[in-house]
């Protein structure tokens, strides 16, 4: 007798992930891939025609996002099962993943040991989450009950723990407006906050940044005045820290410590509370990167993580392509990215 088939839609827009998880998927003969597609908005009509026992998911999506798309297959496609596989670990990002409609979700870089561990469980009507975002690793699965969206529901290792997590994010942009856009909403909201920026970039980044901050209504100035507004230039920044060709760990630690201290001092000395959160924003990396020199670039991201061991922090890395003409390294693109809680703006192939 033929076991049950479980057919399947993969969907994200890198096709080596493609790859990975189909090869994955074929170590179980009762799961059949039925289509793979690289779109949020392709996505939505696959499930419409071809009706999936489980949909794997990305959030980064083109055209339409992951859970943009989720909310439209539920109703197209209502028996079928949605995995979320993302590299977001926002404890805030899960859980609208999962009120969208999905019934697990799968953090990529725990793929490889967790992925046919949630495809079973969201299959046999289990709520799934990588054991990494519950703080606690709680062996292959770690389950919800049925409201997913109630913090207070989550099983042991609880997820309540990473309600505001450290975080060291990415973003790739091929235009200036979109990293402006997302350079803005960090620093505005680490400001709003009543918490401490720290600002490394170039002199147009920065300049463009304080107009679109005063724009919007806030006093920077202000802020520069209590010194929790700090800008830098990337390039002067960046001569400082490096030794050989590469940062030097010591030189990197010290000076971004003692920046951070400052920082998160005078932000407490502003708002009488007891702790300060850093937003960092660092274009360090991107200019490494765009001189060729890949290694320097991973190893200021190895660093960061650092920094984030010790302080009170959040970091956005960016890396823009508008003025650049080679194509990242797909390699070098996947190094980068396993450095960080997040990867925003994958576009055109990342």
């Amino acid at each position: 007798m033929e076991e049950p088939t479980t057919r399947v839609l993969v969907v994200d827009d890198y096709e080596r992930w493609r790859r990975f998880v189909c090869s994955t998927l074929e170590k179980r003969p009762e799961l059949q891939v039925i289509s793979e597609v690289s779109d949020g908005s392709e996505a939505v009509r696959k499930a419409e025609e071809l009706q999936p026992d489980l949909i794997l998911l990305d959030i980064g999506l083109p055209t339409l996002n992951g859970m943009e798309a989720a909310l439209r297959i539920r109703d197209l496609s209502p028996k079928s099962k949605i995995l979320f596989l993302s590299e977001q670990r926002s404890w805030d990002i899960v859980e609208e993943a999962l009120r969208t409609g999905g019934s697990g979700y799968v953090v990529k870089s725990d793929a490889e040991r967790e992925l046919l561990a949630a495809v079973e469980a969201v299959l046999q009507g289990k709520r799934f989450v990588s054991a990494s975002l519950a703080g606690k690793n709680t062996g292959s699965t770690n389950e919800l009950t049925e409201d997913p969206a109630s913090r207070k529901d989550v099983a042991p290792g609880s997820l309540a723990k990473a309600a505001t997590p450290l975080s060291h994010e990415v973003g790739f942009y091929f235009a200036e407006g979109s990293l402006l856009d997302d350079l803005t909403h960090f620093v505005r909201a680490a400001l709003e906050a009543g918490n401490a920026a720290i600002v490394v970039a170039t002199a147009w980044h920065r300049d463009s940044l304080l107009a679109r901050l005063e724009e919007r209504g806030l006093n920077v100035g202000s802020a520069i005045e209590q010194g929790r507004y700090i800008a830098l230039d990337a390039a002067d920044t960046l001569s400082m820290l490096m030794v050989d060709g590469m940062p030097d760990p010591v030189r990197f630690l010290k000076m971004l410590g003692s920046l951070i201290l400052t920082a998160a001092e005078a932000a407490k000395a502003a708002s009488g509370a007891e702790q300060a959160r850093v937003a960092i924003f660092g274009e360090c990396v991107h200019l490494l990167w765009a001189q060729g020199n890949a290694e320097g670039a991973i190893q200021f991201e190895k660093l960061g993580n650092e920094l984030l061991s010790t302080y009170d922090i959040e970091i956005l890395c960016g890396y823009t392509f508008g003025g650049v003409r080679e194509r990242m390294d797909d390699d070098v693109f996947q190094r980068i990215c396993a450095e960080h809680t997040a990867v925003h703006r994958c576009e055109q192939g990342y």
